[in-house]
């Protein structure tokens, strides 16, 4: 597989516009592409350790597939403090947003930008990010999209440090460790060189020592399954719905499965990507945009397409409610051959099998 890593252009080239916007935790640069249309949503993105808007979404973003999608839609690309492209150091001693703050920033953002709701879509550090966003300010975020989605508050760089055997355990070494497998470490000598380079080079070391020490200590989501009868009404969930997708080669599998038990059934898809690892966007875009794109015709929005890539282990269709409570929307699978809309609320998440 040929890798070019894709940040010589903004995702969704053409009219987007940087901005630096203030907020009580500091400022957030972020990049807008187009205006907010009528009363959808607009797609924001949050990015990994390691990585800005641009590597971690450049190549899923100028996508053929994904680009038609956003047509559909404004999009804003949000840079964690310090980790946007030709970033100037912090002061000595700047204290970095802890994880719920930097959550806390982005209601800021949507009002000075004038955006009502969000579709979420968030990788890693960003996935949690958004997650912890949407528990707080459910009324915001009409959707999510997570990969590599980590719930729980175990710090990842003492596991990641403990896997690298035979390696120098400095920054960049475990920022790899958390986006690859091993597997990929040792097979995917082009990817890792692309993105080792990229890390060590393009994002200012120091600042992403910060970013990777507020997600280390970010605190559980603490988020619990609603079971009807018996706790829906007091638990912590998320209640918007929820597309959760990893590789199935991503040192991220345990977490992103253990965060699908928590979340309500009826609302949350896990979409496991066959021969795919820790960077499913960049590897398989065109099945991330594939699978994107049922997820927002589920919530009500863009016109029905013929499927073309993904295949799903079995046919069933989920329910999903906006979080406003306006309407219904119905998810009907664009592999149940029958097609018929019936809903499936079994008592667990829906599971894509996507396969090269």
């Amino acid at each position: 597989m040929s890798t070019v890593l894709d940040v010589e252009h903004n995702a969704c080239t053409g009219d987007a516009v940087e901005h630096d916007i203030e907020t009580p935790n500091g400022v957030l640069h972020v990049t807008m592409r187009g205006s907010p249309k009528g009363n959808r949503p607009v797609i924001l993105t949050y990015h990994d350790i390691g990585l800005n808007h641009k590597s971690c979404f450049n190549t899923l973003f100028n996508f053929e597939d994904m680009m038609e999608i956003t047509q559909h839609f404004a999009v804003m690309h949000v840079d964690a403090p310090g980790q946007q492209e030709a970033a100037p150091p912090f002061p000595t001693g700047y204290q970095y947003p802890t994880m719920d703050e930097l959550a806390e920033m982005l209601p800021s953002v949507l009002t000075q930008l004038k955006v009502n709701c969000v579709i979420g879509m968030g990788v890693g550090a960003g996935a949690y990010i958004l997650s912890r966003f949407a528990l707080i300010h459910p009324s915001l975020v009409e959707g999510l999209v997570l990969i590599n989605v980590d719930p729980c508050a175990e710090g990842w760089i003492d596991w990641a440090a403990s896997k690298l055997t035979g390696w120098t355990s400095n920054l960049v070494d475990i920022v790899m460790a958390h986006h690859f497998s091993t597997e990929e470490l040792t097979d995917n000598q082009e990817l890792i060189q692309t993105y080792r380079l990229h890390i060590s080079q393009d994002i200012n070391q120091d600042n992403l020592a910060l970013f990777c020490g507020s997600y280390n200590a970010r605190h559980d989501l603490e988020i619990e399954r609603p079971i009807v009868g018996l706790n829906e009404n007091t638990v912590s969930t998320l209640t918007c719905p929820a597309l959760l997708v990893v590789g199935d080669t991503s040192p991220a599998v345990e977490a992103v499965v253990e965060c699908n038990s928590r979340l309500n059934p009826t609302k949350t898809t896990l979409l496991k990507m066959a021969d795919c690892g820790g960077l499913p966007q960049v590897v398989q875009p065109g099945k991330l945009a594939e699978a994107f794109k049922y997820f927002v015709q589920g919530m009500g929005y863009i016109p029905a397409a013929g499927m073309t890539r993904l295949s799903r282990s079995r046919s069933s269709s989920s329910s999903f409610t906006s979080t406003d409570g306006s309407r219904n929307r119905n998810l009907n699978s664009p592999l149940d051959g029958s097609n018929s809309g019936v809903l499936d609320n079994q008592a667990r998440p829906q599971t894509m099998e996507v396969s090269c």
